[in-house]
């Protein structure tokens, strides 16, 4: 079966797909939405279904301190 990627929207192969949590993306697909810095499977967060780098999530929807 084929997956699509949630960010360009085409067919997913098997060998070329990247797993990350519980989506197939085409590797150069999986980049953060804000810095577009490459991801690694597994090791960034996603908001609205879109994966961000740690830094770029924390900074736009991490907790806010007293201002």
């Amino acid at each position: 079966m084929v997956g699509y990627c949630p960010i360009c929207g085409k067919p997913v192969y098997f060998g070329e797909k990247k797993r990350s949590l519980g989506r197939d993306y085409h590797p150069l697909c999986l980049k953060c939405q804000n810095c577009n810095r490459q991801l690694t499977a597994g090791q960034h967060a996603e908001h609205d279904e879109k994966p961000y780098c740690p830094y770029c999530y924390m900074k736009m929807f991490g907790p806010r301190g007293n201002r």
